[in-house]
């Protein structure tokens, strides 16, 4: 994993062995976030994101495998690394099913934990990359449908949202208010409609104003390009 992200949510209800975990982990250069209860991981789980979520299968107020699949649909994409004592190949089957990415078996050595979080990150890492689109210091997430520069939430609507990932898509290309109306709005070329004009004004007042430089330029005659400088 590298250094940006390498935090890691432990699901875990026993403290001593939560706090174990995030002894060593922290030691081997994590950042940690503990949550002693289902619900508690819920809450965690959608503040921010995680490398790799870490789970107990066996919770005090909600199963574990419930839990994983409410985060999953809540947009989660970490992967679940499933920690229990249950044992046994059908509680394996199960819970990989229910949307586990590994299973690991209580006791373990941390050792081997360890190679299982590093596996799981790599993994992650990949997902990121396939799922996050950057140009300069602008990045779409197209699994959360949100927008960020240096880090700062870009507040866009749905359709706003589809333009400039047609424009982020389309980098350093002149797209025409032909293509936007036809890929975006799925209908064919109008001349005496605005309705680009309108959208690219306002995705450019939330994408450029008070920005460094400006990402969103417009080709005179011919349309619109989203290019970094440099």
């Amino acid at each position: 994993m590298t250094a940006g992200h390498r935090r890691i949510l432990v699901v875990e209800d026993d403290p001593e062995t939560a706090g174990q975990l995030a002894e060593q982990l922290t030691s081997s250069g994590y950042e940690v976030d503990l949550a002693a209860s289902g619900n508690e991981a819920l809450r965690r789980g959608t503040s921010r994101d995680h490398a790799v979520i870490t789970i107990d299968r066996m919770l005090p107020d909600i199963d574990g495998l419930t839990v994983m699949r409410q985060l999953r649909d809540g947009g989660v994409a970490a992967p679940f690394l499933i920690i229990s004592a249950l044992g046994e190949v059908d509680d394996r089957v199960r819970g990989l099913r229910a949307g586990g990415d590994d299973y690991l078996v209580k006791p373990f050595s941390f050792v081997e934990l360890l190679a299982r979080l590093e596996a799981l990150g790599r993994r992650s890492e990949t997902i990121a990359k396939d799922t996050i689109l950057r140009v300069g210091d602008l990045a779409i997430d197209l699994i959360s449908r949100t927008a960020n520069r240096r880090g700062k939430d870009i507040p866009l609507l749905p359709r706003e949202f589809q333009l400039l990932e047609y424009l982020v898509r389309n980098e350093g290309r002149v797209v025409s208010r032909a293509m936007l109306l036809q890929h975006v709005w799925d209908l064919h070329f109008d001349p005496s409609t605005n309705i680009i004009d309108v959208y690219v004004g306002r995705v450019r007042r939330k994408v450029d104003d008070q920005q460094a430089y400006p990402l969103i330029h417009t080709v005179r005659g011919m349309g619109y390009c989203l290019r970094a400088p440099g």
